[in-house]
């Protein structure tokens, strides 16, 4: 028989976590029944995981669309509640292997167990003949940092070999970079884009677990299957031939049979003097390639404040997930994407009736609800480069991508934390309501860069974005942590990811929903435009073109 008296205790911290759930008297609280439904119907198989391109990208914006018609919000993109977004779906089938030669002897590497690629070239056939391999560090080149892995090396039409993240992680040094937190320079992504400004053939990062923030098993979901970029044909630029991963394992075979010696390679990258390394060897294999042209949209709403109705807040959650592909151990093939990220896309929906049945905002409120996230960020990448409302008369961008079913926490994880003053307004919020703010579990897995929001910080508009806290109310800090990490390894980007209505904490949810929504409505009746803190990234850029 369990302790009374922990029993007793264990029900006044609920009851008191509870009574602390309330925001400031009178103001509109979002019901579950504003979420649940929608949450309910996105992550239905109907909807086909929801990938862009399919049968499941129509049935989303239509539902979306009409969902708002419902509401009464109007339309954010002129009478239309789209975006277009002119994207291509390039299927990538590599060679089953890759043979990688020295001068005097050889190995063949295994795809899909050994490496990922894909391309983003619109070719039907790419062939990769005796291509030079040359090891580039981090392939980093960040003036403030004093920083260029590419200085004195010729990379055009080479293979690179790449580490993932930056050279600050796992050193405890805030001086090198940012130390253990991922600066953008340690996104896979930049390291892609910036090989690709120096005319590298191919670009191949080195699979870690631990300074990736996921296994290899994430990276394996892009083997022989179609990805999703933006349709560049009107603004052609250079696109490597592939771009892709290997196992940690593999090279340490490349640098073997190079000659080299891992350990000191991987140290001397750490160091800004770092010169670029050729391995001399060769690869060799080939790529077929089909491509379609078609549009995907982004879902855009508004209600217009009633006395800065040229002022924005936006708000954004994607609606797309990863469709239909490889089954799980119950045969499940349908990547459904409940929480990731049907419960964003619900909550918007939810806060959109908020903002619409409580008092008219002051200023404009709009939800933008984006495609291909789960591709690179597309959709909001496309907004940024085609905005229908200027980036300096945006106020803050707000972002919902996952929140949280598991269980009521006492903190909220404030991702990228030290970035922007939405931050404090954030805490205050929190303050209300008895909870607190912490740093990202895991900072060096650069989640501030792996959202939506990313892509209006790049134009310089601050923007926040919060993660599920660990600090259980009841359990405390290690169950919470528990939590997360079985999430990341049973959930994350799996069939696993369907809505469970007896496992969902919806007190929970709507905890952090209520939070965001106060936020916003704390900034839409308001005068105030918050900023980038010192250090940020981005605040030399917001501060370019804001005259105020």
């Amino acid at each position: 028989m369990k302790n009374p008296y922990l029993l007793i205790i264990s029900l006044l911290i609920v009851f008191l976590w509870s009574s602390c759930q309330s925001p400031d008297e009178g103001s509109y609280l979002i019901p579950k029944e504003d979420v649940e439904p929608h949450i309910i119907q996105l992550a239905s198989d109907d909807f086909m995981g929801r990938k862009p391109f399919t049968e499941g990208e129509i049935k989303t914006v239509q539902y979306l669309e009409q969902a708002y018609k419902a509401l009464g919000v109007e339309p954010g993109n002129g009478e239309s509640y789209f975006q277009e977004v002119p994207m291509v779906s390039i299927f990538s089938q590599p060679s089953p292997t890759m043979g990688i030669k020295s001068k005097d002897s050889s190995l063949e590497l295994k795809g899909l167990e050994d490496y990922v690629i894909w391309t983003q070239r619109t070719d039907s056939l790419l062939t990769i003949d005796d291509a030079e391999i040359v090891f580039a560090g981090y392939g980093i080149v960040a003036p403030e940092y004093g920083w260029n892995d590419y200085k004195n090396i010729d990379v055009k039409g080479k293979i690179v070999v790449l580490l993932v993240n930056d050279p600050g992680y796992g050193t405890e040094d805030a001086s090198l970079f940012k130390g253990n937190t991922m600066t953008y320079y340690g996104r896979w992504t930049y390291k892609m884009e910036e090989a690709a400004k120096h005319g590298a053939l191919g670009t191949l990062v080195i699979h870690e677990t631990g300074p990736a923030g996921y296994g290899f098993n994430v990276i394996q979901n892009n083997w022989n299957t179609s990805r999703l970029s933006l349709d560049l044909r009107n603004n052609p630029t250079y696109q490597s031939m592939f771009e892709g991963w290997i196992t940690l394992p593999v090279a340490g075979q490349l640098f073997a049979l190079a000659g080299l010696n891992q350990t000191d390679l991987f140290e001397k990258a750490k160091k800004s003097d770092f010169q670029a390394v050729p391995l001399n060897l060769k690869a060799s294999t080939s790529m077929n390639v089909s491509a379609k042209f078609d549009v995907s949209k982004n879902v855009i709403a508004k209600i217009t404040g009633s006395k800065y109705p040229d002022e924005y807040i936006i708000y954004t959650a994607h609606w797309d997930h990863l469709g239909i592909g490889t089954p799980d151990a119950e045969g499940d093939s349908i990547y459904n994407g409940a929480w990731d990220n049907a419960s964003g896309t619900a909550s918007l929906l939810a806060m959109a009736k908020a903002f619409k049945e409580d008092a008219k905002p002051e200023r404009s409120v709009v939800f933008l609800t984006v495609t291909a996230e789960e591709q690179g960020l597309l959709g909001s990448a496309y907004y940024s480069q085609n905005p229908i409302y200027p980036k300096e008369k945006t106020v803050a961008n707000i972002n919902l991508d996952g929140m949280n079913p598991y269980g009521k926490m006492k903190d909220v994880a404030l991702i990228g934390m030290g970035q922007s003053e939405l931050e404090d307004i954030l805490n205050v919020e929190l303050e209300k309501v008895g909870r607190y703010s912490t740093a990202e579990s895991i900072p060096s897995a650069g989640w501030y860069y792996r959202s939506d929001h990313f892509n209006f910080a790049k134009i310089g508009i601050p923007a926040l974005y919060i993660g599920i806290g660990v600090d259980h109310v009841e359990k405390g800090i290690p169950y919470g942590k528990e939590l997360e990490m079985k999430y990341n390894s049973e959930v994350y980007h799996k069939p696993g990811d369907n809505y469970d209505p007896t496992k969902w904490d919806y007190e929970a949810m709507l905890g952090d929903v209520q939070l965001l929504y106060e936020v916003g409505k704390k900034l839409s009746n308001s005068t105030a435009w918050p900023g980038w803190k010192e250090g940020s990234e981005f605040k030399a850029l917001r501060e370019s073109y804001m005259k105020r």
